[in-house]
Parts: C-alpha cells; sequence; structure tokens
C-alpha cells in the first residue's frame, strides 16, 4: 500500500512540502485508493489530510543566555575577539572622562565655586589629562584650597 503518489498530490493542494503532509493513520486504506486530486482534496477538506506546522528554531535558549549577558557573564577572555581598544575605544573613554569633568567644572564656575581664572586654568589642565576622575579633580582643588560647596569633602 503506496501513498507517495497521493502524498504528492495533496503537498501540491495543500503548497507545503511533502515531508509535511500528515495522514491520519486511520485512514490510510481509503487515501491509498484514491487516484484523483479532487479525492485528496475531498479528504483535506475532511482533515484526514492535514499540512505538519513549521518548525522553527527555538529561541528560548538564545533568551537565556541574553539574560546573563546582561548580567554581565559570558564576558571572559575566551569570548573575546577583538582588542580591548576595539571593545571600549580610547577615544570613547577619553570622551566620557572630560565631558564630565567639563560638565562639573561648568557647574562650579556658574554656582560660583570657581572664578572664571581658576576655570580656565582647570578646564586647560583637565584637557592635558591631569584628572582620572571628577573625583580626582575635586580632590586636587581641596589640595591647591579651593573651597567645595556641596562636593564630596
Amino acid at each position: 500500500m503506496q501513498i507517495t503518489n497521493q502524498k504528492r498530490l495533496a503537498a501540491r493542494l495543500l503548497g507545503c512540502g511533502v515531508h509535511r503532509v500528515w495522514i491520519n493513520p486511520s485512514y490510510v486504506d481509503q487515501i491509498s485508493s484514491a487516484v484523483q486530486t479532487d479525492d485528496i482534496r475531498e479528504f483535506i477538506e475532511e482533515g484526514w489530510i492535514k499540512a505538519k506546522p513549521i518548525k522553527g528554531t527555538s529561541r528560548v535558549r538564545a533568551r537565556a543566555r541574553l539574560l546573563q549577558k546582561r548580567k554581565g557573564r559570558r564576558k571572559g577572555q575566551g569570548k573575546r575577539a577583538g582588542t580591548a581598544n576595539a571593545r571600549n575605544p580610547r577615544k570613547n573613554r577619553w570622551m566620557r572622562t572630560i565631558r564630565s569633568q567639563r560638565r562639573v567644572l561648568k557647574e562650579m564656575r556658574e554656582d560660583g565655586t570657581l572664578l572664571s581664572s581658576q576655570y580656565r586654568r582647570y578646564y586647560l589642565k583637565a584637557k592635558g589629562g591631569s584628572y582620572r576622575s571628577i573625583a580626582h579633580l575635586r580632590s586636587q582643588m581641596t589640595i591647591e584650597g579651593v573651597t567645595l560647596s556641596g562636593g564630596d569633602e
């Protein structure tokens, strides 16, 4: 009892591949006796022949991995391709530090903590890379005798 021809006809009618055609095992005898396309169409309407759903690739594992990466896992030496500079460029690091330092200096000048001349001096020193961070900038200011209001004194 061969049903390859019936499967082929059903695949054409269902608009899918032969391997996605499902035939109800209870009605295999009736289906094997069908020769014409109209018979197959009738069986499809009755629900004896159906197209199996398309199998997709599950995203469950990918989502779990993404959650771990967001926590900071899976970032060890073995996962790195590219230099440290490619992953976190020096320029970006510099831009982050200098912009934050300049922002703080501007605020200090505006609230009267720094005079314009002092602001200019610290601005140029920051530009020259004298300060590692805002905390370092503030500590240098306190050492040099600038009174900081609302800072981390």
